[in-house]
Formats: C-alpha cells, structure tokens, sequence
C-alpha cells in the first residue's frame, strides 16, 4: 500500500511538471572508481521539500541503518542521511540505527532483523556492512555509502548501472591529491609508509592506488598491513623507524583506533597524511578529503528517488563527491609536537 501510494504521488507530480512545462535532467556517475581522478563527477541532487500529501507518504516508510562502527565519519555520513530524510519528511521515528561495533558478524544478525522486520529500505555504512546486507536480502532495496568501490566490493554490475537491489554513495578518497599534500608538508620524504587493515576491501584497494600515486612521485613505498587491533602499535611502530612519513587511508579499523597510531607517529616525529578528516582530528597530521556529511546526503536523495518517486534501486548511479566538495583539514597541534611547518598557501 505504502509503495501504491508514493508510486501515485509519482505520477501526479509527473502530471504537474509536465503540465508546467518543466524537464528534469540528470548527470552520469563515473565509469569505474579505480583512480581518485573520478570523484569529480556531478553530485545528485539533495532531497527537495514534499507537499503535505508527499510529507505524509514519506512518513509511512521505514529504513533500517547498520553501521559497522562508531568513528566520526561513519558517524558524519548517517546524520547526513538521516537529518536529509527528516527534511525530505521522513520520520526520524521510523528510522531505525544499529551499531554492529566493528563486527561483521553484528552486521549479518542486524541485516536479517532489518529483512525480518520487512523495513522498506536498508542504508549500509560501510563496505563490510554493505557486503553482509547484501547478503541478507536480494528483494530490499539496500543503499551503502562510505563503501570506496562498489563494483570491487561486489556489489554492483557497474557503477553507471548497479544491476541488482544496491547502489549508494562513494567516499573514494582523492589519492592523488593526497599524495601531493604528503609532498607539499614534507618536501625532503624520500619514504613513505603505508598502514591499513589487510582484511578490508576498500583499504587493499586503496593501499594499491596510493603505493602507484607515491612512486609517480619517486617516493619509496612500503605497505604495512594488519589484521587487527592487537596488531596496530607494533606495526606502527615498526613503520615509524624505516619512512619518513606515513599514509593511512579511509579505513575503518584505524579510523576507530587512530589514537593508538598517531601517539606512536607523532612520539617518533613522523607525519601522517590521512584519508578523512576525523582521523586528523583523533591524531593525525593533515587530509584532503571528502565531506561525509554531504556523503550521507546524497545517500539519502537517492533514498527519496526510490521510495517516493519509485525509481528502481537498480538504475540508480553510485555517487561520487565533487571535487568542489573536497576539504582541506590539518592538525595544528600534531603539526608543533613533530615540528612540521604548514606552508602558507595551504592555510590560505
């Protein structure tokens, strides 16, 4: 009944468009996230203002939100879904938020209870979270975001048309980018390590695509791979004593424990060029990166696209930022404690 009516309300907006003489347009994805480069393509549209009989439709549906993990972008990109929801007239009542506390195994009981609870839609934060939903459930429609490559994770055909019952939003970091701030703060790097979690798609993938940006810039690369918390100091430490700066990209085991990492980064004197933000908030030295918020935003247009307007999850693009969304972020005092000057064109 609830798919009835938004399918309705479809077409009357459809009949009033046309009636005014207005067109819509739209603006593809990019053809693959394997380079950084993509992340300039168009951004969709946020979610506009419903009429009364729109509100009161959107009201009706209920989403259910598995997060992997709790750190601030994870954290950035569901209140960026919800708070565009609520303005789009959605009920902040009828969303409903589990936390699977960095455990897949959680995300796979949440997902079920979500297919159970037959939810109208599932948002996935994060890749290992949009993997498990997608195994839950092939009849849900199911949005992920904070996922860096969709088709690698495998969860889409292709990024331009998903195919099956997922599509989402993308937080590919600007690799490139960020590899040109390592060299802009630390001129003199001849090394530079890399650290992730050897168990996460979107940080392989990542630890790939930053090893190929820093040796174009004829930097030496090592990679510094963990399986586990238990693993972070050590590793840590042992990267601090072989490079001459660190890397760590939008990966979700470091991002919760970034703490651990910078302590033994900024004791040894050794700057950490991160993937997001909030990890330079919990310790790290600086970033050129994407907003999450507005990530969670674009999620939730999509959101509206499919339950409201009855477009099929299956023909609807992943996201990617725009370029123009990307934002500068650096940790002062990190920068004092190592001795690191911030050129003045950065801060400009």
């Amino acid at each position: 009944m609830k798919k009835l009516l938004a399918l309705c309300l479809a077409a009357v907006m459809a009949l009033g468009l046309v009636a005014c003489g207005n067109t819509g347009s739209s603006s593809a994805a990019p053809a693959a996230s394997q380079t950084p480069a993509d992340t300039s393509a168009s951004v969709p549209a946020e979610p506009s203002g419903a009429d009364s009989a729109g509100q009161a439709a959107a009201a009706d549906f209920h989403i259910g939100i598995v997060q992997l993990a709790e750190h601030p972008a994870l954290d950035a990109a569901r209140e960026g879904f919800i708070d565009a929801l609520v303005e789009a007239g959605f009920s902040r009542d009828n969303i409903d938020v589990k936390n699977a506390q960095g455990e897949s195994a959680n995300c796979a009981t949440i997902a079920t209870k979500f297919v159970n609870d037959k939810v109208d839609l599932i948002l996935a934060i994060a890749t290992p979270a949009a993997q498990t939903a997608a195994q839950a459930t092939t009849e849900i429609p199911i949005l992920a975001t904070a996922v860096t490559d969709f088709v690698e994770a495998g969860l889409v055909d292709s990024n331009e048309a998903p195919g099956g019952n997922i599509s989402g939003t993308s937080d590919m970091n600007p690799i490139e980018e960020q590899a040109d701030l390592l060299m802009k703060l630390v001129p003199d790097a001849k090394t530079v390590g890399i650290l992730y979690c050897s168990a996460e798609d979107n940080s392989t993938l990542q630890a790939r695509l930053a090893r190929t940006a820093f040796e174009a810039l004829d930097l030496t690369v090592t990679e510094y791979p963990v399986a586990d918390v238990n693993e972070i100091q050590p590793v840590t430490t042992k990267a601090v004593g072989e490079v001459d700066a660190l890397y760590v990209p939008t990966d979700n085991l470091f991002a919760e424990n970034m703490p651990t990492a910078a302590l033994v980064a900024e004791q040894a004197k050794i700057p950490v060029i991160c993937g997001e933000s909030g990890m330079v908030d919990s310790g790290g030295t600086a970033t050129y990166g994407i907003n999450y918020y507005n990530l969670g935003k674009m999620a939730a247009a999509q959101a509206v696209d499919i339950l409201v307007n009855g477009k099929d999850v299956s023909t609807v693009p992943v996201g990617f930022a725009a370029t123009a969304d990307l934002e500068f972020a650096v940790n002062e005092e990190n920068c004092k404690a190592i001795g690191l000057e911030i050129p003045n064109d950065l801060l400009g």
